[in-house]
């Protein structure tokens, strides 16, 4: 059976059309763990997901997007106390990015969109620096970011809360454990008061803030919840790529 023709792991080069891409999309997650319940490849999991499924919508329209594979390491160094996570440091990964942008300029592909599923990785001054070395525009989409999280779950949560389960309980339902054997995902908090309020800001040290790494309780994630989310936020994701696909790259703004 042949593999879907807008995922490049699945694609062979006989079948491969001479314009095969007009927007490459790069998911990128992490590998740590999440709450008691979820996968240690959650963000990866969920950013793969998003990323194929509005693929797909775009092909179905006849766009020719290709999604590039999942990048698995994110920024952890917070997250070391915890078995088995793996950090990337922010400086590697911009080398990382740098390379597979220069990859993709090589190939004349000039759009890449990175479909991030962790919200340790802030790509947004990697863009700014390997954007000045290569042809390719570079965007980014936090995908949990795309529509308001409120609008759909009674708690969101921020770390593999009722959102982050519910999408997954969706997507990968044979990973997640039942909820009765998920922690409550309660997160200890600043003691000062600009870091709480957030016009300052400081990196949290995950093993003294969270028992059980998740922030947010899971307690009320349904699948239904999570279909739900996940196709208004693919539909909403793929409208994006479809307008990046035909933009002139030379001609990017208008008056407002």
């Amino acid at each position: 059976m042949p593999g879907r023709p807008y995922v490049l792991n699945e694609v062979a080069l006989r079948t491969l059309p001479k314009d095969a891409c007009q927007v490459a999309v790069l998911p990128w997650g992490a590998t740590e763990p999440h709450n008691l319940h979820l996968p240690y490849g959650t963000d990866s999991i969920q950013a793969e997901a998003i990323a194929i499924e509005s693929a797909r919508l775009c092909h179905d329209r006849g766009l020719r997007i290709m999604v590039l594979p999942t990048m698995p390491f994110g920024a952890n160094a917070q997250q070391l106390g915890t078995t088995l996570t793996v950090n990337m440091h922010p400086s590697t990964q911009a080398k990382v990015l740098e390379d597979i942008a220069e990859s993709l300029d090589a190939h004349d592909i000039r759009k890449l969109v990175l479909i991030n599923g962790h919200g340790g990785n802030d790509f947004k001054p990697m863009v700014r620096e390997v954007q000045s070395r290569v042809r390719v525009f570079l965007c980014i989409v936090n995908w949990w970011t795309v529509l308001p999280g409120k609008e759909y779950f009674d708690d969101p949560g921020d770390h593999a809360g009722e959102l982050e389960t519910s999408v997954m309980q969706h997507v990968a339902p044979d990973l997640v454990l039942p909820l009765d054997e998920a922690g409550r995902g309660r997160a200890r908090i600043f003691r000062i008061q600009a870091l709480r309020e957030g016009w300052a800001w400081a990196p949290r040290d995950w093993k003294k803030v969270t028992d059980d790494t998740g922030v947010g309780d899971p307690k009320a994630a349904s699948a239904a919840k999570g279909e739900r989310f996940f196709h208004d936020v693919t539909q909403k994701v793929a409208g994006f790529l479809t307008e990046l696909a035909a933009a002139d790259l030379d001609d990017m703004y208008r008056d407002p």
